[in-house]
C-alpha cells in the first residue's frame, strides 16, 4: 500500500486491503485486528476505505441510523403482533364465555323445569288417590 502514497485515492483503494487517508495523503495498510481504524494512523474524517466519497465518520452515523431504525422497526413490528394476537384472543375468548353462560342457563331452565313436572305428577297422584283412580 506505501507505493500508492501520494498518487490517488483511486489508485490506493484499489488494493481492498489499503486504506487512504485524505488529509496526509498516505495509502496504509488497513489494520485487520481492528475494526476501526486508530487516530494515530488516520482520523475516522479523514480515513477512506473502500470508496473515496464516504469516511468512516459518515459511515459510521449511516450504520448507526440504519441499524436503530431497523430495531425501532422490528421492536414495533413485534409489539404490533403481540398486541394483534391478545386482541383476537381476547374477541375469541368472548363467544366461548358467552356459550357457556348460554350452557347455563338452558340447564338452569331444563332442572327448573323437571322440578315443575316431577310437582305436578305429585299432584295429579295425590288427586288420583284422593278420587281413587289410582
Amino acid at each position: 500500500c506505501h507505493h500508492y502514497t501520494n498518487k490517488s485515492c483511486e489508485e490506493c483503494l484499489k488494493n481492498v486491503t489499503c486504506l487512504w487517508c485524505v488529509s496526509s495523503g498516505r495509502c496504509v495498510e488497513y489494520p485487520v485486528r481492528r475494526v476501526l481504524p486508530p487516530a494515530d494512523l488516520c482520523e475516522l474524517r479523514s480515513a477512506r476505505w473502500g470508496v473515496c466519497w464516504v469516511n468512516f465518520e459518515a459511515l459510521i452515523i449511516a450504520m448507526s441510523v440504519v441499524g436503530g431504525t431497523i430495531l425501532i422497526t422490528l421492536g414495533v413490528c413485534c409489539y404490533c403482533c403481540c398486541c394483534k394476537k391478545k386482541s383476537k384472543k381476547q374477541v375469541s375468548e368472548r363467544p366461548d364465555k358467552d356459550d357457556e353462560r348460554a350452557a347455563r342457563e338452558r340447564e338452569r331452565r331444563r332442572v327448573r323445569q323437571e322440578e315443575r313436572r316431577a310437582e305436578m305428577k305429585s299432584r295429579h297422584d295425590e288427586i288420583r288417590r284422593k278420587y281413587g283412580k289410582v
